[in-house]
């Protein structure tokens, strides 16, 4: 079973969207990958999901954390680490959770991340990820 970390883009696409990404709803549900994240993460998470252009109640996005990601998630308690995204500091939490979890991925379609030459934990995309689950 993979460890993983779902940065928030990617998570939105899932949830919202479906595509590659939605793949990744079936493949937590079915126990194959554990996801990780952090309290920082999960308030990202709802953060981004209240965003005007999805047009989601506050029912829908309490609905979406009980039902869709805090029933699967393994939520951890991460301490902050050495800071590695200059570009984007704020994406630091994702290596973070996937340090303390002992993650094999962060799984993201952000560029600060995907760019990063010197994570410590592989960063790769959606497509990438759910192709490297097809090859087992």
């Amino acid at each position: 079973m993979k460890r993983i970390v779902v940065d928030t883009n990617v998570l939105v696409s899932a949830l919202l969207f479906g595509g590659n990404a939605g793949e990744l709803i079936t493949l937590w549900k079915m126990g194959s990958i554990v996801p990780l994240c952090s309290k920082e993460i999960v308030e990202e998470y709802l953060r981004v999901l209240a965003y005007p252009k999805f047009q989601l109640s506050q029912n829908d996005i309490g609905f979406l954390l009980t039902h869709e990601i805090l029933p699967y998630f393994k939520v951890l308690t991460i301490k902050p680490g050495k800071p590695l995204v200059t570009m984007d500091p704020s994406d630091d939490k994702f290596i973070w959770c996937a340090l303390e979890g002992r993650a094999e991925v962060i799984v993201s379609g952000g560029k600060h991340l995907l760019n990063l030459s010197h994570s410590p934990v592989p960063i790769i995309t959606a497509a990438a990820f759910l192709e490297s689950k097809r090859g087992m």
